[in-house]
């Protein structure tokens, strides 16, 4: 089976709705509602919290510093986890818990063991075991919500994926992805571990039913991943598959989405060994700006930090000589 090579540019296409701000506004009220002794005002005051960091209005995906975020989401990471304690069926911040995990692993951890990989092999490893972690911790956070919404959808989804997710409706979509993500990030993580590939079918059942659902929810987040699941499919590569999903992913986020070049070159141009089209997809990131579209910078500037990774490997990813082929964005 085709091990799964760009699963976090397409699940961290669209950042979770962490407000840097809006946490260091609620902090000390979450502080008093975790540590008031009366439990029902403590329960409110949680409910009421977790209302608010699960509301749209998110500042996080304009910021123009990744290491900022990066290094502000264990804390947000953990008061989540904390209100969560107080209020554990509380389905926005199930939601949080889903997204943020996959996002800090992916902005943090994810780069790290890709730097490790190169010169130390046993800190790579022990990096792609914690991402691994991670990973399920955020979709595990998301299968609870999905739980909650569809009771036995958890189980039945192991048995039979494509039955299990009938069940799913057009406002699950957000859960839905972010859990999907959460599960193919930690496939991706996990290498060769043959318990963990067997799962990749509860993967594709989520993201084909949330592609039923609503195809250009988050401007074409869903196709990208797409990409991803058509490239990893075992057998010949479903090369007119992939391409209709760049199609629809690029034409859904009007050229703004840096990850989606990034993800095409890692899912069909390394596999095709096209050296021409794999330079040209990172070239169409990087000639992105930003800060034009600054209501998905931090996630472009991450695509970008990974496509200059990808370029400076180019002699180690592809190994054909510059010939010339039919390109996807041709």
């Amino acid at each position: 089976m085709k091990t799964m090579k760009s699963t976090a540019q397409s699940a961290l296409t669209t950042t979770g709705r962490f407000d840097i701000h809006k946490y260091r506004i609620l902090l000390m009220i979450a502080l008093l509602a975790v540590s008031s002794s009366a439990c029902s005002i403590r329960q409110i005051a949680v409910n009421k919290i977790g209302d608010a960091l699960a509301s749209n209005g998110s500042t996080y995906e304009a910021d123009d510093d990744i290491e900022l975020v990066a290094g502000a989401l264990p804390f947000s990471l953990k008061l989540v986890e904390g209100l969560l304690a107080e209020s554990p069926k509380h389905k926005g911040l199930l939601l949080v818990a889903s997204q943020g995990f996959a996002s800090y692993t992916y902005l943090d951890v994810q780069p790290k063991a890709d730097a490790a990989a190169a010169s130390d092999f046993d800190a790579a490893k022990k990096l792609r075991v914690r991402m691994r972690r991670l990973y399920l911790r955020g979709h595990n956070y998301g299968m609870t919500a999905l739980e909650l919404a569809h009771p036995g959808i958890s189980a039945q989804l192991i048995q039979d994926p494509r039955k299990a997710v009938a069940l799913l409706k057009k406002q699950d979509v957000p859960l839905v992805y972010w859990t999907a993500a959460g599960l193919g990030l930690a496939i991706s993580a996990s290498r060769d571990d043959v318990e963990m590939l067997a799962r990749l079918p509860e993967v594709e059942a989520l993201i084909d039913r949330a592609l039923e659902l609503d195809p250009k929810w988050r401007n074409g987040a869903l196709h990208e991943f797409g990409i991803v699941l058509a490239a990893t499919r075992p057998g010949q590569l479903d090369v007119a598959r992939i391409r209709e999903h760049y199609k629809q992913a690029l034409d859904s986020s009007m050229g703004r989405s840096a990850s989606l070049h990034v993800t095409l070159a890692e899912s069909l141009a390394v596999q095709q060994q096209d050296r021409v089209e794999f330079t040209r997809l990172l070239e169409l990131a990087l000639a992105i700006d930003p800060d034009i579209h600054k209501d998905n910078r931090l996630m472009n500037l991450a695509a970008q930090r990974r496509a200059r990774w990808l370029l400076a490997r180019t002699d180690d990813l592809i190994l054909s000589p510059d010939i010339p082929q039919q390109g996807a964005t041709r």
